[in-house]
């Protein structure tokens, strides 16, 4: 029999604990990351127990009647234990049905984990949600992502954005630097699209000091000078760029060429490098300029799920 429990604060390390041990969690569902942007969010995490044993966890919020697979993370679906199966899985969506139901939720949000972060095949949820609650897929972003074991040559614009940067002894390696990097960034997105990023440079700095193996920025230089960063998230088998900028002479010389290829020679026993969503507007519309330069380097498609259901 199952059993679900409201997270609370002093679940925290035995939560934590199930995340590193599961087959399909990742340090973004630490609660030192889920909660840095705790004051955001009404936080609606659940614990899964079967005869007393933590299954499963379930990071996520609520929003009046309706309850998020967790708004502040990119994906945050069922994270389960190599022990979890269809069937139990489908049991415990059964008991989370009634239990959506008698708090009064009229709506369920849920972002799948994409499948490129499971250390292990984990889509029993899929199954279970379209089978008690008859689930809808309601966006479908894309993201881009090499197969690091199986490279795809570069387009000849890459290689030769790469060339450029050699050319002009640009220097690349992993830095610290993250306020220059920081104004770089929001200079582009603010110049291209008139936001910020998601992250502000302090809560940036305090993940990084939290997670320092796991967020790394790595850096583009020329005579000292700062040109270009990319910051990478890093999971068992996946790089995902979080972020990448250039200066207007960065750009110039390609460096952000250079970053891609210093990342890839820093992981090259990592699985998949991922560039992360080149979708907006809840799916309907593909940046092209954006994931042609992603394609450009040899990366393909690997679709980022959200499902929506009524309770």
């Amino acid at each position: 029999m199952f059993e679900i429990i409201r997270y609370t604060p002093d679940r925290a390390e035995e939560w934590n604990q199930f995340v590193a041990q599961s087959k399909n969690g990742t340090f973004l569902f630490h609660r030192s990351y889920m909660d840095y942007h705790s004051d955001r969010f009404e936080d609606h995490s659940l614990l899964f127990y079967r005869d007393s044993q933590l299954y499963a966890l379930l990071p996520a919020n609520e929003w009046g009647q309706v309850f998020y697979s967790h708004q502040g993370l990119t994906y945050g679906g069922l994270v389960m234990g190599s022990e979890a199966t269809t069937a139990h899985v489908i049991e415990l969506f059964t008991l989370w049905r009634h239990y959506l139901s008698e708090r009064g939720f009229q709506r369920v949000v849920y972002k799948a984990i994409p499948w490129i972060y499971h250390q292990l095949p984990a889509e029993e949820s899929l199954y279970a949600m379209w089978r008690v609650f008859d689930a809808r897929l309601v966006e479908r972003d894309v993201s881009s992502t090499i197969v690091l074991a199986r490279p795809l040559k570069w387009k000849k614009d890459r290689r030769h954005g790469l060339k450029v940067a050699q050319s002009q002894k640009v220097e690349t390696g992993v830095g610290t630097d993250f306020a220059s990097f920081w104004q770089i960034l929001s200079e582009n997105l603010q110049t291209r699209h008139g936001v910020r990023p998601v992250h502000s440079l302090d809560e940036i700095l305090l993940l990084h000091q939290r997670f320092p193996d796991h967020i790394v920025l790595f850096e583009a230089r020329k005579e000292g000078r700062l040109l270009g960063g990319c910051v990478v998230y890093l999971t068992s088998q996946v790089v995902h760029t979080q972020y990448i900028a250039a200066t207007p002479e960065g750009k110039r010389l390609g460096v952000v060429n250079a970053i891609v290829d210093e990342i890839l020679r820093t992981y090259p026993h990592t699985l998949y490098l991922d560039f992360g969503k080149s979708t907006e507007t809840h799916s309907d519309v593909l940046n092209e300029s954006l994931i042609y330069q992603k394609e450009g380097f040899g990366a393909r498609a690997v679709c980022y799920d959200t499902y929506e259901w009524e309770v």
